[in-house]
């Protein structure tokens, strides 16, 4: 790319000029012409108008060929970020190039790189993006759909500027508060509340739970400006095995402590200041603290509004918006949490037998948890062995096998009732985990599957249909290998992944999936293990984590509009695969 973009710097009084010597058939954006100063801050800058170019891919835009130029007013101390994006006619185009000048000397620096999401190939595309339009030379190229225009975060500003897209994101939040990854947060904040005892009143659970949403929302901000300012590799490490494991122990933890096997609090120094300057502000400050934590079970989960608030801070260095969109999306998440922090606490017990029996309530949740959050980690059919061992464990619990008095009253009887189908169950799920069974909703598939060997079996998507890559590299020869025939489908997955287990298990195996995936190419990208080569491929193709579905079409273009994050349901899979086919042009 240095050579088909040549970039140079001088001074023109107290301003900087910047002059890019452009070789034939290469043009730059002049939308794209960006420069910022110290701590991401736009600087002004004057550019000459360019010509108009129909581009298949953005649409009527204003290029330069030839030479482009561009003036920064002066003066300016430190360093300067000058970001552009070229392409070639009818061949390959660059994503987004950052270069890092010196102001007092005007060369670029060193490392002149900020996130792998920024720079993206700084300087040259080792995997080049085609552009749409006259096929490219080499058929293996492929171009993703540009995040500027679809992006969540630009989309809501260019609605209804900063605050809708406050607005957008708190609605956002509350949309994914009922998803997988915020369920075990009702049971952190229930336990707290009933540790209030006779304390507790509407206000209380009010202010606790304000706090602990608070709390997890800035957590949620923080996490993630540092994701998209470091790279990847910070949101990744969140979701690796070590972190799920120590994220369970504590769980773990929470759970022994529910049962009263110890008791968890702060050390006694902070805890008896606390008391004597605020009064009740422990409670708050445990909650706070509680809070921040939980931010580490619900910060790895990749959605659509996480993925593209990272991108936009990554991509323009506007770190307070980004950081805004976050804690309001993390808001959003706590909203319901509030609700039943507020008006749930006059439903707990305040003390007695009851409180106790609650709270080991509790600690089985805690220890559900915990199993939930390792059970992606361990082998086939492990996973359904630890649920049926909980499950049969909290039957005998709850009196399933109990003698029961002729004189015991109705709940104790529906209790029981309710123990033997919880028990009866776990046993189901330690015969599925036998068989190797995965999943506690259908864990006698495996079985089902087998008796049924006989009949014609339909087409079933699973991970074993797709083929697996490692890097850029594997990705461009298996595209040129097989050539420009078919669509094709790239999945990001990883076995630490909830919500990929979720997709392979519920998703992938619905008939209308393999319907819509007939014909597509299935190409899949285990970040299990993080490498370098497979992070090289999630920068360059803006892939924040893991699930991520990218839909390319015969062309090997990102059909616009169809890239999957998180959440992924089969009818979001079909659109998209129907879109890569052309079936709803």
């Amino acid at each position: 790319m240095d050579q088909a973009f040549r970039m140079e710097a001088g001074r023109d009084g107290s301003d900087i000029a910047i002059r890019w010597q452009l070789e034939d058939g290469y043009y730059l954006y002049r939308e794209y012409l960006s420069v910022t100063g110290v701590g991401g801050k736009p600087l002004e800058m004057a550019t000459p108008p360019g010509v108009i170019k129909e581009d298949p891919g953005y649409g009527s835009t204003e290029v330069y060929y030839g030479t482009a130029t561009a003036t920064v007013a002066g003066p300016v101390t430190g360093s300067l970020n000058v970001t552009y994006q070229g392409c070639q006619d009818g061949g390959l185009c660059y994503p987004p190039t950052t270069v890092e000048i010196d102001a007092a000397t005007l060369e670029p620096k060193s490392d002149t790189g900020k996130s792998g999401l920024q720079t993206a190939l700084r300087s040259q595309a080792a995997f080049p993006l085609v552009s749409k339009g006259p096929k490219a030379a080499d058929s293996s190229s492929i171009r993703i759909s540009d995040p500027s225009t679809n992006g969540v975060v630009s989309s809501l500003l260019d609605r209804g500027g900063v605050l809708f897209l406050i607005v957008g994101f708190l609605g956002l939040g509350v949309l994914l508060a009922f998803t997988p990854c915020v369920f075990p947060m009702y049971p952190i904040l229930a336990a707290t509340l009933t540790r209030e005892g006779e304390s507790l009143s509407t206000g209380r659970g009010f202010a606790l739970s304000s706090t602990y949403v608070l709390a997890l929302a800035a957590a949620f901000s923080l996490f993630g400006v540092v994701a998209a300012w470091w790279g990847q590799s910070f949101q990744i490490a969140l979701q690796s095995p070590a972190a799920t494991l120590i994220v369970a122990a504590i769980f773990v933890a929470l759970a022994l402590s529910s049962f009263g096997l110890f008791e968890l609090q702060l050390p006694s120094f902070l805890r008896n200041r606390l008391t004597a300057r605020r009064g009740s502000g422990g409670s708050l400050a445990s909650s706070a603290a509680l809070g921040f934590s939980s931010a580490l079970v619900i910060g790895p989960c990749v959605t659509a509004p996480l993925a593209g608030a990272l991108l936009y801070i990554a991509q323009t260095g506007d770190v307070v918006l980004g950081a805004t969109a976050l804690f309001a999306l993390g808001v959003g998440k706590g909203i319901p949490l509030i609700l039943m922090g507020t008006f749930g606490s006059g439903l707990l017990p305040r003390a007695g037998q009851w409180m106790e029996r609650v709270r080991q309530v509790f600690g089985f949740l805690f220890f559900a948890t915990a199993v939930w959050l390792v059970d992606r980690l361990l082998p086939a059919g492990t996973g359904l062995l630890l649920w049926s061992v909980l499950a049969i464990t909290f039957a005998v619990f709850i009196g399933a096998f109990d003698q029961m008095r002729p004189e015991v009253g109705g709940a104790a009887r529906l209790a029981k009732s309710a123990g033997i189908l919880v028990g009866l169950y776990g046993v189901i799920l330690g015969i599925g985990g036998l068989s190797g069974a995965t999943d506690p909703l259908k864990p006698l598939a495996t079985i089902a599957a087998a008796s049924s060997g006989d009949a014609t079996p339909a087409r079933v998507i699973g991970k074993d249909s797709f083929q697996s890559i490692a890097s850029a590299a594997d990705l461009s020869s298996l595209l040129r290998a097989d050539g420009p025939a078919a669509p094709t489908l790239v999945y990001f997955t990883a076995d630490w992944c909830v919500t990929c287990r979720v997709i392979e298990r519920s998703v992938l195996p619905d008939a209308t999936v393999a319907d819509a995936l007939d014909g597509i190419r299935l190409v899949s990208v285990d970040l299990s293990e993080i490498t370098e080569a497979n992070q090289s491929l999630m920068k360059e193709l803006q892939v924040v984590g893991p699930p991520t579905m990218l839909f390319l079409d015969r062309d090997n273009q990102e059909v616009q509009d169809t890239r999957l994050v998180g959440e992924i349901t089969a009818d979001t899979v079909t659109v998209s695969a129907s879109s890569a086919k052309g079936q709803l042009r």
